[in-house]
This record gives structure tokens, C-alpha cells and sequence, in this order.
């Protein structure tokens, strides 16, 4: 089975606005309500490309309710676990630059985190995929993603990770199979800049020698760069498109690179779907349609570089 982890989810409010005019009074030309979180982000594109999975994480009140309605739409299941407080609501403004304003969500009890280790321990089974994707909620502690990560190398189950730096390094020594950090976020990890493809390789290596098997490094509008457990190194482009809504891109990046590797093993295929699948994403209100995918897998080239 494939599980999506997402511990703070939110409802995306997605604005429309000719021109944002601060302080008055504006009208929206458009607006879409998203159930959003970097797991439940892969849970649905995972879906679209006929991955049955479970959704998991914390909810609360109304809007937690909302987000498992919006699942159920899309055919897929949840096992979320109940916490006091209302599931956040994220406003994002779209008009000559794109704003943003997050909420924060509920606080995450160490009642409430033993009941998921617990229905995650009895859930687990070899060989399964979990997607551990966004940041801690509060109420949680520094070790929280170890946790995981530790209860996946112990089942033997492959740990897809894409979180903020704390999160991820704390967790290369459970040597997770995949992690994707960007090309900013890599600079960070290392307290660097980096500029080259070549500086991208060498600290995607430094980053197995870590514990990662594979890295995946997006890099906006110059495409991904993939350094594979297997030695070797992957480059794509990206397609020609009109960037809408970048929320939501490397989660589909990596949701599609998991769901081609799933079938074939293939990382040369499976970067090409990934890069499709980010690009489909940007180029949507929501997260990109399969059609779409197909569409734009026809404008990539994958290259092995090294």
C-alpha cells in the first residue's frame, strides 16, 4: 500500500485579482477552494495516475471535514487522526505577483502523535511506499520525523521525504529512498550558494553519503537534476507553458517520478514524468490533469549527464 503523511493540512483559497490594491477594498475575478498539503497534494496526482493510496496525518474541526470530502471526490481514502482545533486555511492571492497567507492549524498533542505511530505501526507492511511530505504541525517535537523515518527502515518500507531542512537531515540515517530537495534548499543544507549543475551533483552525492539513495533536485525553470542510488545522474528541461499556480509543483514532481518508478523501476522515465508532472501542476489552478501530463511529457528530454 501507498500512504501520504501530511501533519498540517490546510485548505488553499485561491484569489484571482486583477490588481491587488492594499489597504481598499478589492473583488475577485476568481476564486477556487483546494484541500492543499504537500502529502495530500501526492495523494491526488498519485490517484490520477490509478495509484490507489491512504491519505493519513492530523485534522480538526470543519475544514478537516472539508478535506476529506474533497478526497473522497477524487476516489481516495483517508485515516486521518482527530485533533482539537480547526485544520488551517492558507489565502493565496494571485494578481501582479503571487501573495500568500498561511494559517497555522492545530496543536498537535504527544496524545495525538502516539495514537498515528500506533495505527501507522499496526498499517505497515513490507515493501509499502510512505510519502512523509511538509513540515511538522505544533504541538510536535524535534524528533517526530525520525520517528517515522526509523519505523519505515525498521518495516523495510520505502521513505519518499520532502520537508524543510531540519526535517530532512535529521532523517538521512534511516536512509530514505528518495528525498527532493530544490537547488535553494540544497544551498541551505550545505550553508551555501550554489550556481552549477556540477556544484548540484557533488552535494546531491554529499547527501548519499549521508544516507539518501536517491536525490531529486528541482530547479524551477531549468528543469530537475536526479543523482540515483544506481551512480547515475539525470537532467530535464522543462516545457513551454503559462505558470498559473507554482503550489503544489514539486509535490507533483515527485508524486509522478514515484508513480512511473512504481511500474518500470526506470529512472530515466521516471524523471521525464516527474518533470511533466511538476510543469502540469504550474500550469493548473490545481493539481495537473493526467491529460496534461501526456501532453507535456512530449516536450521533455531526459539526458544522462554523468
Amino acid at each position: 500500500m501507498i500512504y501520504t503523511i501530511t501533519f498540517n493540512p490546510a485548505i488553499d483559497l485561491v484569489f484571482q485579482v486583477n490588481h491587488l490594491n492594499i489597504g481598499q477594498l478589492n473583488r475577485v475575478d476568481n476564486e477556487d477552494f483546494v484541500a492543499g498539503g504537500k502529502g495530500i497534494n501526492v495523494s491526488v496526482l498519485l490517484k490520477r495516475f490509478d495509484k490507489d493510496n491512504i491519505a493519513t496525518g492530523f485534522i480538526g474541526g470543519f475544514t478537516g471535514q472539508f478535506i476529506i470530502s474533497q478526497l473522497e471526490k477524487e476516489g481516495i481514502k483517508s485515516a486521518f487522526i482527530e485533533a482539537d482545533g480547526i485544520t488551517r486555511v492558507n489565502c493565496k492571492i494571485h494578481s501582479d505577483s503571487e501573495t500568500e497567507i498561511n494559517g497555522n492549524g492545530p496543536i498537535i498533542s504527544e496524545e495525538n502523535f502516539q495514537k498515528f505511530l500506533k495505527f501507522f505501526k499496526s498499517e505497515l507492511k513490507e515493501n509499502d511506499y510512505v510519502f512523509l511530505s511538509g513540515n511538522s504541525a505544533k504541538g510536535m517535537t524535534s524528533d517526530s520525523y525520525g520517528q517515522v523515518a526509523k519505523l519505515c527502515q525498521d518495516m523495510n518500507v520505502k521513505l519518499i521525504l520532502d520537508s524543510n531542512l531540519d526535517n530532512l537531515t535529521s532523517c538521512l540515517i534511516y536512509k530514505p529512498f528518495i528525498i527532493k530537495p530544490n537547488h535553494h534548499e540544497l544551498g541551505e543544507i550545505f550553508n551555501i550558494k550554489i550556481n552549477t549543475v556540477k556544484e548540484i551533483i557533488y552535494y546531491a552525492k554529499k547527501l548519499q553519503e549521508y544516507g539518501a539513495k536517491n536525490v531529486l533536485v528541482s530547479r524551477g525553470s531549468h528543469g530537475a537534476i536526479l543523482v540515483s542510488q544506481e551512480g547515475k545522474v539525470y537532467e530535464s528541461n522543462v516545457p513551454s507553458g503559462n505558470v498559473i499556480n507554482s503550489v503544489g509543483a514539486g509535490d507533483s514532481m515527485l508524486a509522478g517520478f514515484m508513480a512511473k518508478y512504481m511500474e518500470e523501476e526506470n529512472y530515466k522515465e521516471s524523471l521525464l514524468q516527474g518533470a511533466a508532472s511538476g510543469s502540469a501542476t504550474a500550469f493548473s489552478t490545481g493539481i495537473g490533469q493526467i491529460k496534461l501530463i501526456e501532453e507535456l511529457k512530449k516536450q521533455i528530454t531526459v539526458k544522462e549527464i554523468v
